[in-house]
């Protein structure tokens, strides 16, 4: 096990944006990174490699707040024959289409080029919703293992739903319940109007057992309320909150768009945590997210969009200057937020040992006073070049380093032209 020093580097500290040059030791073991001294370097030269990162900052690495890798060979796919009018028809038509053709080696592929995508754009962590209602068995250890042959950590969990039948329902709850007795993972839901009541009180009932969260899309359409209303005679917030899915730190709300003042003050006073996913939103054309009364506990997602979570960030700062209370402190801090929720929780996988450099060459200066200058107009993640995760070095001078990167997207080329003429 090699350690990795990061010399002559540009640092800057994630919280306090503190920005000072810096040698750095990293270690796989030890999740603190360590900052020596010059005169220190050939202490270590025996067991450490060197990354010359002269020029280059380096900071904590990113997390995505909410994914769906599933979704990762549907770019480019065919339209769907009868063009969706809403958002309903959107999931009939296309995604509940894609998931139900999924296979093994569909999921693995999706998985493998997601996890490489995340890497190359700086994350190293991926909290991750899955669906794959013909193929649920396994599903997340397949999942797993291909996240973990790249070298990102994970969050997972498999997407129940009642929309394909009580039988597959109950194989998403038993696949739950065989994953995370064994690994970290969260209790997902697909979205209240799929859910019956009694597959949610199953669902509960795993996540107080296994002292785990659920991960749920709330309130991302209006149809998602009106069927609330209909069938429950509440709103969703209420009926979750009643079921005591908001009663975990682990429960993560995704979306949250059509909520009335009530149900945010009942996201607020709870421990739960809600991911916002701007540009599935402006794709869907489902609405615009609006964090006023939800409190800070608010991360950022891609939803499956793409695996750039520091480009989700920005168009959230955005589109929010309409239709948010957001501002360049809370767009970063939304982007940061990831680490608290891993942290507070003790999940695996989010320490100080996962970095990214970049070879940022400002015309402008930077400094703490003006970083978020920096962040929303400068900083991209094309400016990424190495990639740390685990105190491991997965990507370097812009090249995945753990797998053969080429080969796997020659699969992924051959898989999804498999999965297209499947669905068409």
């Amino acid at each position: 096990m090699m350690n990795l020093l990061l010399k002559n580097a540009v640092y800057i500290d994630w919280q306090t944006l503190e920005i000072s040059k810096r040698n750095i030791l990293v270690r796989q073991d030890i999740t603190d990174i360590q900052f020596i001294k010059a005169t220190e370097i050939k202490a270590h030269d025996r067991d450490t490699e060197v990354l010359d990162c002269t020029g280059k900052l380096v900071t904590k690495s990113f997390a995505i707040g909410h994914h769906h890798a599933y979704s990762a060979l549907a770019r480019g796919m065919g339209a769907p024959k009868k063009k969706p009018e809403n958002f309903h028809e959107m999931l009939q038509d296309v995604w509940w289409t894609l998931d139900k053709h999924l296979d093994a080696e569909l999921i693995e592929s999706s998985a493998l080029v997601t996890a490489m995508a995340c890497a190359k754009a700086g994350s190293t962590f991926i909290i991750d919703h899955h669906s794959s209602p013909f193929a649920v068995r396994g599903s997340l250890e397949i999942i797993a293992k291909a996240f973990e042959q790249v070298g990102v950590s994970h969050l997972l969990c498999y997407e129940i739903s009642d929309r394909d039948g009580t039988v597959i329902a109950r194989e998403g709850l038993d696949e739950t319940e065989s994953y995370i007795r064994h690994h970290q993972g969260l209790v997902g839901l697909h979205a209240s109007f799929t859910v019956s009541n009694d597959t949610l009180k199953q669902a509960v009932r795993i996540m107080q057992k296994h002292k785990s969260g659920i991960h749920i899309h709330v309130a991302e359409d209006p149809y998602d309320q009106e069927r609330c209303l209909k069938e429950h005679g509440k709103r969703v917030v209420g009926r979750l909150s009643e079921a005591g899915v908001l009663n975990s730190p682990q429960t993560i709300l995704v979306h949250c768009l059509h909520l009335d003042m009530n149900e945010k003050e009942i996201i607020r006073s709870s421990p739960a945590w809600v991911v916002q996913n701007c540009e599935s939103n402006l794709n869907n054309n489902v609405g615009y997210f609006n964090g006023s009364g939800l409190g800070e506990k608010i991360m950022h997602g891609t939803d499956g969009m793409h695996s750039d979570i520091l480009r989700s960030a920005r168009a959230a700062y955005f589109v929010g200057q309409r239709f948010d209370n957001i501002k360049d402190e809370s767009a970063y801090r939304r982007l940061r937020n990831v680490h608290h929720y891993l942290s507070h929780n003790d999940f695996k996988g989010g320490g100080d040992n996962n970095l990214i450099v970049l070879d940022y060459d400002t015309p402008t200066p930077l400094m703490r006073e003006n970083f978020f200058g920096h962040f929303l107009f400068g900083i991209t993640s094309n400016h990424i070049t190495d990639v740390i995760s685990g105190g491991r070095l997965i990507v370097r001078d812009r090249k995945i380093t753990t797998v053969d990167e080429q080969a796997i997207l020659k699969e992924s080329r051959k898989q999804a032209e498999r999965l297209w003429k499947s669905i068409r």
